[in-house]
C-alpha cells in the first residue's frame, strides 16, 4: 500500500498534467483549513460553505487558465483567494444591513453613550455611522483593509497580520495610521461623534 503523501507542487503539476483527481485531492487536503477561516470570518456556516465553494471554483479557474504561479505556496494563495472573496461578501452585504455601532467602527473613535437612546440618537447615530463607513473607503487601501478585517471581520491583529503577510507591528502601524487619517478626516469635515 501506498502511504506517500504528495507535495501540493506534485499535485499541481499531475493536474497540469491530465490527472483530473490531483486537483480533488488538493481541495481536499485544504478545505478544512479554509473553510475554518471562512467560518471565523463571517461567523455563519452556510455563508462560509457557499464562499469556500466559490473560493474553489475560482481556484480551479485560474489554474486552468495557466495564470497560477507555484511558489511552493499554495494554501496561502487560496487563502487569499478566500479572503477576497470574503470582503466581496461584506461588501455585498454592506447595502442590504443595518451596521452597529461596533461593526462600522464607530466605537473604534473612542465615543461613549451614557443614557438610552431616543429616536434622534438613533437617527444621529445612524448619520454618524454612515459617515464614518464613507471615510473608511476613503483610507489608503493596506489601511483600509486592516480597519476592515479589524472591525468587520473581527479578527486580532495577529490574524491580520498572518492573513495579509505582514508583521504583526506592521499591522498595528496601518490600524494607527488610519484611526489617525479617520480622526483628520472627522475634523476637516466637522462631523461630531457624541
Amino acid at each position: 500500500m501506498n502511504t506517500q503523501v504528495l507535495s501540493d507542487q506534485v499535485l499541481l503539476n499531475n493536474y497540469l498534467s491530465g490527472d483530473r483527481a490531483a486537483i480533488s485531492q488538493l481541495i481536499d487536503r485544504h478545505s478544512r483549513r479554509v473553510r475554518d477561516y471562512l467560518r471565523m470570518l463571517v461567523k455563519d456556516n452556510d455563508v462560509a460553505d457557499d464562499i469556500l465553494q466559490d473560493t474553489f471554483i475560482k481556484v480551479v479557474r485560474v489554474i486552468d487558465e495557466g495564470r497560477y504561479v507555484d511558489n511552493g505556496k499554495f494554501l496561502s494563495w487560496v487563502l487569499r483567494i478566500a479572503h477576497n472573496k470574503a470582503l466581496d461578501y461584506f461588501r455585498a452585504q454592506k447595502s442590504n444591513k443595518v451596521v452597529s455601532e461596533s461593526e462600522s467602527g464607530y466605537n473604534m473613535l473612542s465615543t461613549l453613550k451614557f443614557s438610552e437612546r431616543t429616536i434622534e440618537d438613533k437617527i444621529i447615530s445612524e448619520q454618524v455611522e454612515e459617515s464614518v463607513r464613507r471615510m473608511v473607503e476613503h483610507l489608503p487601501d493596506e489601511q483600509r483593509e486592516v480597519v476592515k478585517l479589524r472591525y468587520y471581520a473581527g479578527l486580532s491583529f495577529q490574524e491580520i497580520a498572518d492573513q495579509t503577510g505582514v508583521s504583526i507591528n506592521t499591522a498595528l502601524g496601518r490600524m494607527r495610521y488610519a484611526l489617525i487619517n479617520l480622526r483628520k478626516m472627522i475634523a476637516e469635515n466637522n462631523i461630531v461623534l457624541a
